[in-house]
Order: C-alpha cells, then sequence, then structure tokens
C-alpha cells in the first residue's frame, strides 16, 4: 500500500523549520489522540502523524525522505532500512512535547512491554576519498567507538535475576493525569527496572550494569567502484549493540570525494578540457589525451573551434553494482597566446596577409559595417 507523503500527513511544506514540525504535531496529535477522539480510524490516523513526525523531526531522517522518499526506509536507494511504525517510540515523542509526566506507550500495541528486543542504534560515518579511490573502488580501515554487549553479563547488566518489586514485572507503572481533556490513564516507564521488569541482586562489575562497553573497532570497508559525493554504504549489523537480546544496529558509511585535477565528473560521466594550439586547432592533428585506464590518441579535425566536443563512447565511470559505464566528453579549447617573441608574430603577421578574413562569416560581417 503507498503512503501518503508525510509532509502532507503533517499538513507542512517542505521547507518547514523544526518547530513548525513540532507545532504541527502538536495539533494533529491532540486531535487525533485515541484516549480523546474514539471516531473509528482515530488511532491509525494518530499512527501517521507519529511516523511522520519521527522522520522529520530527525535531521538524518529527514535528509534521507528528503532524497529517497519512502524508498529509505525499506532497504532500497542506499537509505536506511527495516523502518516500520513499531520502531517509533511515539511515548518519547509526546514526552517532548507534552512532558516528562505523559508517558503513553505506542507501537505494535498501546501498552507494549520494554522487555522485548530492541534493535541497536545506527551509525553515520564520512568517509574521504580521492577521486581515483572513488572511480575504482578499495579497501579502507576505519576505527569506531561503539556500543558492545558486555561478555561478562551477556548484556544483563548484572546477576541473580529477581521480578522488580515496584512494577511487578511489568516494565511500566500505571498513573493518572489530569489534562484539558479530562483524566487520562497513562503508562510510565519503571524508575527501578528501567521498563525491562527486572533487577538484578548482584551489578556487572565490568559494565557497572549497563549491558554493554565501550570499545574501538576498526572496520575493513570495501569502497564499490564508481561512488560519487554523498553516497552511502550500508554494513549490516555492525552498529551498536541491542538491546534484550535485539540485533545490532548497522553502520553508513557516506563517502566524500575529493575533485580531480583535470577531471570533471558528472554522474557517471567525465568531462576533460583538452588545450589546443592556433597551428593545431587550424591544420587537425593528433593529440594523445589520457583517460581514466590509459592515455589514447584523438583525431582532431582540422578547423577546430573552442567548444567542440568530442564523445568517447564507455570511457567513464561504472555505476556503482551494475555492469553500465559512462561516457567520457573532450572539450577542446583553442589557446591564443598572450605573448609572442619576434619570430612568431612575424609569421602571423604574414599569415594575416595571406586573406584569412575571406571566409564567409568575415565577409558577411564587414557588409554589416557598410
Amino acid at each position: 500500500m503507498n503512503k501518503r507523503d508525510y509532509y502532507e500527513v503533517l499538513g507542512i511544506s517542505k521547507s518547514a523549520s523544526d518547530e513548525e514540525i513540532k507545532r504541527a504535531f502538536r495539533k494533529l496529535a491532540k486531535q487525533y489522540h485515541p484516549d480523546v477522539n474514539k471516531d473509528p480510524g482515530a488511532e491509525e490516523k494518530f499512527k501517521e502523524i507519529g511516523e511522520a513526525y519521527a522522520i522529520l523531526s530527525d535531521p538524518e531522517k529527514r535528509r534521507q525522505y528528503d532524497q529517497f522518499g519512502h524508498a529509505a526506509f525499506e532497504g532500497g536507494a542506499g537509505g536506511f532500512s527495516g523502518f516500520n511504525a513499531d520502531d517509533i517510540d511515539l511515548g518519547s515523542i509526546f514526552e517532548d512535547i507534552f512532558g516528562s509526566s505523559f508517558g503513553f506507550n505506542f507501537g505494535g500495541s498501546r501498552n507494549r512491554s520494554k522487555n522485548g528486543p530492541v534493535k541497536g542504534q545506527d551509525r553515520l560515518i564520512r568517509m574521504n576519498l580521492t577521486f581515483e579511490e572513488a572511480v575504482f573502488g578499495c579497501k579502507k580501515s576505519i576505527n569506531v567507538d561503539l556500543n558492545e554487549t558486555c561478555e561478562f553479563c551477556h548484556g544483563a547488566g548484572g546477576f541473580h535475576e529477581k521480578t522488580c518489586s515496584k512494577c511487578n514485572g511489568r516494565g511500566t507503572i500505571i498513573m493518572e493525569q489530569k489534562s484539558m481533556f479530562g483524566i487520562f490513564q497513562t503508562q510510565t516507564v519503571c524508575d527501578a527496572c528501567g521498563g525491562n521488569g527486572k533487577t538484578y541482586e548482584e551489578k556487572c562489575s565490568k559494565c557497572r550494569g549497563a549491558g554493554h562497553i565501550k570499545v574501538n573497532k576498526e572496520i575493513v570497508v570495501t569502497v564499490p567502484e564508481g561512488v560519487d559525493n554523498g553516497y552511502q554504504l550500508r554494513i549490516s549489523g555492525k552498529g551498536e549493540a541491542g538491546r534484550n537480546g535485539g540485533p545490532n544496529g548497522d553502520i553508513y558509511i557516506e563517502f566524500v570525494v575529493k575533485k580531480h585535477e583535470f577531471f570533471e565528473r558528472e554522474d557517471e560521466n567525465i568531462y576533460l578540457e583538452v588545450p589546443l594550439t592556433i597551428a593545431e586547432a587550424s591544420l587537425g592533428c593528433k593529440k594523445e589525451i589520457p583517460t581514466l585506464e590509459n592515455n589514447v590518441i584523438l583525431d582532431i579535425k582540422a578547423g577546430a573551434s573552442t567548444g567542440d566536443k568530442l564523445k568517447l563512447k564507455g570511457k567513464g565511470i561504472k555505476v556503482p553494482n551494475s555492469l553500465r559505464k559512462g561516457d567520457m566528453f573532450v572539450i577542446l579549447n583553442v589557446v591564443i597566446p598572450s605573448k609572442l617573441n619576434r619570430k612568431q608574430k612575424k609569421l602571423l603577421e604574414e599569415l594575416a596577409e595571406t586573406g584569412l578574413d575571406d571566409e564567409t562569416i568575415f565577409r558577411n560581417f564587414k557588409k554589416y559595417l557598410k
């Protein structure tokens, strides 16, 4: 089923500021909150609003959505994957807007426990590449600090598990709160067990009860051929450790490619400006030029002009994860010397006397002057 545009869901423009996004969500959330609006479909509408806010209020997710649309969260276009409404903690969103006392939980169900597996956070890392590294691909190592599951307590955070006495293992505490809409019965995460519903008689000394430890890891990244500025590569399962047995997050590598001294790139095509002397342009010549892989001899026809474009098919850049290659375009530039020695000046004066201006274009220009 096609999803509605997130900006349309919140009724805002694509240039909306963070404050405008929050204000739009606040208005719609109060209107469609399931404890306020009992109309059929109100809860689904509310989840749609919450999903839109969760994406557009996060700068990185918003950038991904603006670039790839909903495909950014469906494993395509190099963006974040595995996204669904259950991944959104709408309770934390409401805490941000209404204050920490508001503890309504949303997701797969409105009273979902936090005991279930939670995927670890994704990490975004920018990697600098030379032009050649981006074009031909390479292997590069990165060092990154990550939270990894504590091997000593296997992520539990302690030993000798017991049921939390404060929440009786539910992980949440039910509270009543008065508001402008009446009395709400809401849930807050149990502060004694952190929502796990269990505590431990002995805290793990290695991770100090956190269940994870900070480690520095070296990761070898295989850069595919043809990546460009801003291209993102996903490394699955190498991000932050998950909680409660959940999978690790992912690492996204965003490439920053240095410009080349001579080649200009436009997607998979490359452009090279080749300088010609007046003699080479007038008489034609065989010109040796560089390509990405080797040097080739280019046949320049007589009468070449600045701006003439020659195409070398298949001499461009390989499209990442594809067999297709772009083309190379040679742009000719006839260079007029700024300084002439005595011999060069005399030769050009003699050449001018031979009637170079008898070309039709010169004759037409002279007629216009009369």
